[in-house]
């Protein structure tokens, strides 16, 4: 790809950024992308990947005529596909190789985390999304029915069953909410 100016097209784009529009975009929105792609996945490395990728997918994407706001909920949608995609993967290469050693059932890997971080990784992937765009990145429903590819309507009891899960494992572990 070759960059002429900053406020040429880049070739093999499809959107209509330029490349100044490109980098404010990038430099405001990497690094919630990354912290989110990373509590879901839990792997600094499966971050990267697939904030790169997401960033890839973007500019190859017909964006034009979406506001930074709808920019940036498409660029997190982008990124829950490839992270369900990749989930979808591993959960297939782990149940080949069981069935090839012979064995019925599949652990998942152990995650070694302290307080509330461990009981959340034990969440779904899905739920643990929902959770993080909720409480951390502070979307409203719409918002995270769009970055998710959910329907609007199902983001709340979704959200609901979500917390359920988790409050039901930090119970079990002994942490209680403290109220007032």
């Amino acid at each position: 790809m070759r960059l002429s100016s900053p406020t040429s097209r880049v070739r093999c784009r499809v959107s209509t950024l330029t490349e100044v529009d490109f980098g404010r975009f990038y430099e405001r929105t990497a690094r919630p992308l990354w912290s989110y792609v990373y509590r879901v996945t839990g792997s600094g490395a499966d971050a990267d990947d697939i904030v790169q990728d997401a960033f890839c997918r973007l500019l190859r994407a017909e964006v034009d005529g979406l506001d930074r706001e709808a920019l940036r909920r498409y660029l997190f949608r982008i990124a829950g596909n490839l992270m369900a995609d990749r989930w979808r993967r591993s959960a297939r290469e782990a149940s080949w190789l069981a069935r090839l050693r012979g064995e019925h059932r599949t652990s998942a890997a152990g995650v070694d985390r302290e307080g509330i971080g461990r009981e959340l990784a034990k969440l779904r992937p899905r739920d643990r999304a929902l959770l993080w765009l909720a409480y951390v990145e502070e979307h409203n429903h719409e918002e995270i029915a769009s970055a998710l590819g959910l329907a609007r309507g199902s983001v709340k009891v979704l959200l609901s069953r979500a917390r359920a899960r988790l409050r039901r494992l930090l119970v079990t572990r002994g942490v209680t909410a403290r109220v007032g």
